[in-house]
């Protein structure tokens, strides 16, 4: 998933960076090391990895790709010579394209007992779920609080011309929740000329969506809630979203976040970690990745990276038991079919929307 940094502070962000450079670095007395790529949204405190390397005796070095879609290209352009021996972050979104490139070796983690099936999707255990996160549609609570606009309860309101010049999403082709939405209203719509995705994009489009780069545009430039400073009020972020308006807000402890996040559209990416083909470290490589499925880092998932953790028994923070929406029916779609109609479905919502 390529999580443009969406869900952290700047000072969060910068932590993340200040641990990149400080695991990059060898640590004394310890001759092991193992690569671990990512996409440039990983974070884990800095004691989580650490008690790894103790544990292990090894040094692990991160290694941030850019997005999800470049590491996953990175990761095969480098196939005959890895750069890496774990890989953490492909989606749902790339999944299929890594296992076609017979990426990754098989590891059956025992911790997979407590992850729900819907979140395996690789019977061959090639790729290992970590965390999920839904991309949904944001309100501004305030923007809807005197009734003037009505607000949305599915994807067909967001075409009505009483929510006209509301709407800000990100451009699929540059952005992972943008991608995300397109899949959400494929899935919903399906294909048909007539009434499908494409109809609904043609109708958003003479509905004055506005369209910005990636998250941090759309949420904080163009989106009128919490932090944002833009005027449209609904605006495709993440589920929660409401949450991090709480924690880093002016007030941790609020009993009301200033932002909602909605049902209708949400799609659900879920996040994996595998072994890369070509390690001279396999068992040490399955390990870490126990580890990142293992409960400590299970539970920090949560005020690291505002992701959920895969593993079902482990407990939310208080603060997304309030504010987060867990969506009951997160839309989806098989990863062969993504990978399969990915680039043309870019390409076409590229026709409708922005030509």
């Amino acid at each position: 998933m390529d999580r443009p940094s969406p869900r952290r502070s700047s000072a969060v962000v910068a932590t993340a960076v200040g641990l990149l450079l400080v695991s990059a670095l060898p640590a004394l007395g310890q001759e092991r090391t193992l690569t671990l790529m990512t996409h440039d949204s990983f974070y884990l405190p800095a004691a989580v990895i650490e008690n790894f390397e103790a544990a292990h005796e090894v040094d692990v070095r991160l290694l941030p790709a850019g997005d999800a879609g470049a590491m996953v290209n990175q990761a095969i352009l480098t196939a005959d010579r890895p750069l890496a021996d774990v890989l953490y972050g492909i989606d749902n979104a790339f999944l299929s394209r890594a296992l076609e490139a017979d990426l990754f070796e098989p590891w059956q983690s025992a911790a997979l007992e407590f992850v729900p099936a819907e979140l395996q999707l690789d019977p061959e255990h090639r790729v290992t779920p970590i965390d999920y996160a839904d991309v949904c549609l944001n309100l501004d609570r305030e923007a809807f609080a005197d009734g003037a606009l009505t607000v949305p309860t599915s994807l067909e309101d967001l075409a009505d011309p009483a929510l006209a010049g509301q709407l800000v999403v990100e451009n699929p082709a540059t952005s992972s929740p943008g991608l995300a939405f397109l899949l959400a209203t494929i899935a919903h719509f399906g294909e048909d000329p007539e009434t499908g995705w494409t109809a609904f994009w043609t109708d958003l489009r003479d509905n004055d969506v506005t369209v910005t780069s990636g998250w941090q545009e759309a949420y904080y430039g163009s989106f009128s809630g919490g932090t944002g400073e833009g005027d449209r009020p609904i605006v495709v972020s993440y589920a929660s979203s409401p949450a991090a308006e709480v924690i880093y807000g002016s007030d941790p402890t609020s009993d009301e976040s200033p932002t909602l996040a909605i049902e209708a559209g949400c799609f659900r990416q879920i996040e994996f970690a595998g072994i890369l083909r070509g390690t001279d470290e396999p068992e040490l490589a399955g390990a870490l990745i126990d580890h990142l499925l293992g409960v400590e880092v299970q539970a920090e998932l949560p005020l690291a990276m505002f992701v959920y953790p895969a593993r079902s028994e482990v407990a939310l923070p208080g603060v997304f038991e309030q504010h987060a929406l867990v969506p009951t029916a997160p839309l989806s779609l098989d990863p062969a079919t993504i990978d399969a109609g990915r680039e043309a479905w870019i390409r076409e919502w590229t026709d409708i929307v922005l030509r």
